[in-house]
């Protein structure tokens, strides 16, 4: 059963014919017209009500036909999470920095929209697994503490906004417990820092790079966030979380309380919920007291965000973070292969092409092309190209 999927367009998205976003759609969509000037920053497939997919043949709203047909979902979903599908799949095209963010636990995201439902508007958590589409960076996680500390030492500028007399304590200090308390205590005054210090300092900060000529890694990144969110505090930030780079069909999982930003395009699968705590790198809304109180300030090496994947066959990996709510397997078939039937899965599972050309039954595979699976059904694929799949499911 083939699917349309929703496009949304915020303002970090790549525009026009740029995003894979807009492109994927339009492919799968031919009355879909790019318009070179829009945003399309994130391709959903799910039933989020702020984004739900329908039947491509007829128009029906997915989570109308799985009411119709509970079955679908399969038994495992409906004891574990109801008759609902658990999990939003998406592509994201980024053109500029995605905020500095973490997502709440279950308890404490039914906490939230209890207490402020027109910012936290479901009682859902949001853990969430990125594949790399392209090279794809991200802040995620803090750094090891003494990593940290390097910087804090080293930047006059960081110390300034953090205030000195706490970043002396923090760099004295040697026992583990100290040290998380005084890593939260540097994090929450750098990000309440008062918006003229922020400004005067890290414009001291990105004119000291460019004379000095410095163009590791990181300085490139503080100059590019400072040119796109001139004078946010979470240009900052760059110093305190791991900036991770991955290669295509790598991956990071991102479980509750952990800050991250991404920076470039992935694919994305979460928790069916569209909460987001925000506090930098935004213009949005940002509760900075809130990010800051349920973080996890645990320092980890960079290596240790990467996620690695379940070998199922030759040509099929599989992603099962630590959670019952999704998975995510890649299919890759080269070309010599021309018929492949995908695995039977204990829950209902969305499709996505990426690359290549193929076909199923009578249907035609195109990039774009979203298939919806019932819980144990299998597609056989006949491919007329390499074929890039992924596919979503509940990890039951």
């Amino acid at each position: 059963m083939e699917l349309r999927g929703v496009v949304q367009t915020y303002a970090w998205g790549k525009t026009g014919k740029t995003s894979k976003v807009a492109l994927l759609h339009a492919a799968n969509i031919p009355e879909f017209i790019i318009d070179d000037k829009i945003p399309y920053a994130e391709l959903w497939m799910g039933t989020h009500c702020n984004g739900p997919s329908t039947l491509k043949k007829t128009g029906q709203k997915l989570e109308e036909w799985i009411n119709e047909n509970k079955n679908s979902l399969g038994n495992e979903v409906i004891t574990q999470f109801g008759e609902t599908l658990p999990y939003l799949f998406k592509v994201l095209s980024v053109n500029k920095a995605l905020s500095i963010q973490a997502h709440p636990t279950k308890t404490h995201a039914e906490q939230l929209h209890k207490l402020y439902p027109d910012i936290y508007k479901d009682p859902n958590h949001k853990p969430e697994l990125a594949i790399a589409l392209t090279q794809f960076e991200a802040l995620c996680g803090f750094r090891p503490i003494a990593e940290i500390k390097g910087y804090v030492a080293d930047i006059p500028e960081l110390r300034r906004v953090i205030g000195e007399d706490l970043v002396s304590r923090f760099l004295k200090t040697k026992e583990p417990e100290d040290d998380k308390q005084l890593l939260k205590s540097c994090f929450q005054c750098l990000m309440t820092c008062s918006k003229d210090v922020v400004v005067e300092q890290l414009t001291l900060l990105v004119n000291k790079i460019k004379t000095e000529g410095d163009a590791s890694r990181l300085n490139q990144l503080l100059t590019t966030l400072h040119l796109d969110f001139p004078g946010d505090v979470g240009c900052f930030c760059i110093y305190f979380l791991n900036h991770v780079i991955l290669n295509p069909g790598e991956s990071i999982y991102l479980g509750p309380n952990v800050p991250h930003a991404y920076l470039s395009d992935c694919i994305e699968c979460m928790a069916c919920s569209d909460n987001v705590v925000r506090a930098g790198l935004t213009p949005k809304f940002r509760d900075v007291n809130t990010l800051c109180e349920m973080l996890e300030y645990c320092g980890m090496p960079a290596s240790s965000a990467k996620f690695q994947p379940v070998v199922e066959d030759c040509y099929t990996s599989l992603y099962k973070p630590p959670i019952p709510d999704f998975a995510v397997a890649s299919i890759r078939l080269p070309q010599e292969v021309t018929e492949y039937t995908t695995k039977p899965r204990n829950s209902a599972s969305i499709l996505l092409v990426v690359e290549g050309h193929g076909n199923c039954g009578a249907a035609e595979l195109n990039p774009g092309s979203i298939v919806f699976l019932s819980s144990k059904e299998q597609l056989t694929i006949n491919s007329k190209t390499k074929l890039s799949i992924y596919q979503a499911c509940a990890n039951v």
